[in-house]
């Protein structure tokens, strides 16, 4: 469908619901709050979207699912005005009707708050990231949601070309940098690429300007599971050092830059768990792991 005939069919009916979820993201040296990277390539998206159809055609709205209160000032307040700096009027906070104490221990699963507002607002498309850079980070959030909903879901998306409210046209990412064009019937979920166009610049004026509009959806559901979970930071695993026997500069410098590879281990077929367990055991004694 070209634009004309796509703007004509846009024009018949009502504008076109579109849905950013947006998170909180973290900078990987400093640890401080900032909009995630992944959400913002989403929400990129949909402004493009929306820029390329008339005024009034695409409504973009952002949504941010949260247990606990935000308070003004707070980091989590500057992080996600980071995303009303893109060009927002608002940002909506999917909350429960009974807010989750920060001292609390216990830990609100949100996915079940965006289904159910998701439900009573019936968007036609969302787009969310692939992955959160807080919390859990399992990727897990948009098949959740579509397997909630009943909706198809779409991974990896680069770029939406088109939406006529009832298909969607758009590149997905394949890998070494191949793209394929898919056609989505609607209502879609979809998460973005890293390899999507890179967020805009976000405006500080802007940014102040807009508001958090809080929403109450449905009771807190406590996630029982992540309660139990001990979150550290991350520890660096060394790296094992490929052995050099050469004896003069080329052979060394060839044996530094080649990659490692895995020509030891043995494989076992047909074995009991005994045996098997015995040689687990044995190459752990080999590697010092146990003494």
């Amino acid at each position: 469908m070209n634009s004309v005939n796509q703007s004509a069919a846009l024009g018949q009916s009502a504008a076109l619901k579109v849905v950013s979820l947006v998170s909180l993201g973290q900078h990987p040296v400093s640890g401080r709050l900032r909009r995630a990277e992944q959400d913002a390539r989403a929400l990129e998206l949909c402004l493009t979207l929306s820029r390329q159809q008339p005024e009034g055609q695409v409504s973009v709205s952002a949504w941010h699912a949260s247990g606990e209160e935000i308070m003004t000032g707070s980091e989590q307040d500057v992080a996600l005005r980071g995303y009303l700096g893109m060009g927002l009027e608002a940002l909506t906070l999917v909350t429960p009707r009974a807010l989750q104490d920060k001292a609390a221990e216990r830990v609100v699963d949100v996915w079940p708050l965006l289904a159910a507002r998701l439900r009573e607002e019936a968007p036609q498309l969302v787009v969310c990231g692939g992955q959160s850079e807080t919390g859990e980070g399992s990727g897990l959030l948009p098949h959740l949601l579509a397997e909630s909903l009943g909706w198809p879901l779409v991974e990896g998306l680069v770029e939406i070309e088109s939406c006529d409210g009832e298909h969607l046209t758009a590149l997905q990412a394949l890998p070494r940098g191949q793209r394929r064009r898919l056609r989505v019937r609607l209502p879609a979920l979809v998460s973005v690429d890293s390899a999507a166009p890179a967020a805009r610049q976000s405006a500080f004026g802007q940014a102040r300007r807009g508001s958090l509009v809080r929403v109450e959806t449905g009771d807190a559901a406590h996630d029982s599971v992540a309660e139990a979970f001990a979150i550290t930071p991350a520890r660096k695993r060394p790296k094992r050092l490929k052995r050099i026997k050469a004896t003069n500069a080329r052979d060394r410098f060839k044996a530094a830059a080649a990659k490692a590879e895995g020509g030891g281990g043995k494989r076992l077929e047909g074995v009991s768990a005994e045996e098997g367990a015995g040689e687990i055991l044995k190459l752990l004694r080999e590697e010092g792991v146990v003494r």
